[in-house]
C-alpha cells in the first residue's frame, strides 16, 4: 500500500476522525477520506465504521492498523538507517597522536580511509601522552593515539597495541648486539630523549625516578624526525618504542634493543575516545581502521 495511505490511515485511527487527521496531517480532508475509500474499495473491506460523531475501526481495520503502524516503525528504521550512512560520507575528525604515530601508520590510515570517504577532513596534531589524553578527556579530541593508562577518568580503549620503550642506535654500536639492556648499559654513552624528559616528566623517569643522573642526554627534542635523524647520524642513543624508526629497523639502518625494565615492557599504545560521548559512525569506521593497521605491527621484538 502506498505511503500516504499509511500515514493518513495510521492518524485518522489515532484521531478517530478524518477532519482531525486532515488538519494534522495539514491536508484537506477531502484527500485524506478519498485515500481510505480507495483502499477500502481495492480490498473489498470497510476499514472504518463512519458516523456523525467519527469514526471507529472495523475488524478489519484492526489489522491493517497493526500491519500499518509495523510498517511505519520498520520505515523510520530504514530512514534512520539512511541518515548514519549519509552521515558517514562526510565529517571532520580531530585526532591527536604520538608525533611517531603521524610519522608511521597514520599518513598510510588516512590515505586509504580518504579512498573510500573523499569528503572527511582531519585535523592532525602531535603532543605528549599527557596532553592526548587530557585533550580527549575534555572533548577537544576525537580520537587519540597514545599510550594507554586505565587509571584516567574520562577516557575507554577502542583498541591496544603492546609497544615497549627500548633502545634506537647504529646496527655498528658496540650494544646493537644485545638482546636486552639494562638502565646501567647505557652509562656513558649520548642519548637523545623526548622533550618531556627534561622535566622528569617521561614515562621513564616515572618508572625510573633517578634515571637521570644515568644517562648523558645529549639532546631532548619533541621531533620524532629529529631524533631519527641525529640517532642515524651517529649523535647518540634513542629511548623510544619502534613505531617511528620502523623503515630504518626493517631496512637495517637501525636496531632496536628493549630495554629490561618490566614497566616498559609492558607499556601499550591505544586508541582513545571519550567515555561521555557517543560517536559519530565516521569517526567509529576510522578507528576500526586504525585498529586494523595496528595488528599488522610488531613493536615488541
Amino acid at each position: 500500500m502506498h505511503s500516504s495511505f499509511l500515514r493518513h490511515f495510521d492518524e485518522v485511527a489515532r484521531q478517530g476522525s478524518i477532519r482531525k487527521a486532515a488538519k494534522i496531517l495539514n491536508i484537506s480532508s477531502t484527500s485524506v477520506n478519498r485515500n481510505i475509500l480507495g483502499t477500502e474499495k481495492k480490498l473489498g473491506v470497510k476499514l472504518f465504521h463512519r458516523s456523525s460523531e467519527g469514526v471507529k475501526l472495523t475488524s478489519a481495520g484492526s489489522i491493517v492498523l497493526e500491519h500499518c503502524r509495523k510498517t511505519l516503525f520498520d520505515f523510520e528504521r530504514v530512514s534512520i538507517l539512511i541518515e548514519d550512512i549519509r552521515d558517514m560520507r562526510t565529517g571532520h575528525v580531530e585526532i591527536m597522536t604520538l608525533d611517531s604515530i603521524s610519522l608511521g601508520i597514520l599518513p598510510t590510515i588516512l590515505d586509504q580511509f580518504s579512498e573510500t570517504y573523499p569528503q572527511v577532513t582531519y585535523s592532525v596534531t602531535t603532543a605528549q601522552p599527557d596532553e592526548i589524553v587530557n585533550s580527549v578527556s575534555d572533548d577537544s579530541t576525537d580520537i587519540g593515539i597514545s599510550f594507554v593508562d586505565d587509571a584516567h577518568p574520562g577516557v575507554r580503549s577502542l583498541t591496544e597495541k603492546s609497544a615497549p620503550i627500548g633502545v634506537v642506535m647504529l646496527p655498528n654500536h658496540p650494544l646493537a648486539e644485545r638482546h636486552s639492556l639494562s638502565v646501567a648499559d647505557l652509562a656513558g654513552f649520548p642519548m637523545i630523549r623526548s622533550i618531556d624528559a627534561r622535566g622528569g616528566q617521561s614515562i621513564i623517569d616515572q618508572v625510573v625516578s633517578d634515571i637521570a643522573p644515568l644517562l648523558s642526554t645529549t639532546m631532548f627534542t619533541n621531533s620524532q624526525p629529529m631524533a631519527r635523524e641525529m640517532i642515524i647520524r651517529g649523535r647518540g642513543l634513542g629511548l623510544y618504542t619502534k613505531l617511528g624508526f620502523l623503515k630504518e629497523i626493517e631496512a637495517g639502518m637501525l636496531r632496536y634493543v628493549p630495554l629490561e625494565l618490566a614497566h616498559l615492557k609492558s607499556l601499550k599504545l591505544g586508541v582513545i575516545v571519550s567515555d561521555q560521548i557517543n560517536m559519530a559512525p565516521i569517526k567509529h569506521l576510522l578507528c576500526n581502521e586504525i585498529a586494523k593497521a595496528f595488528s599488522l605491527i610488531r613493536l615488541d621484538s
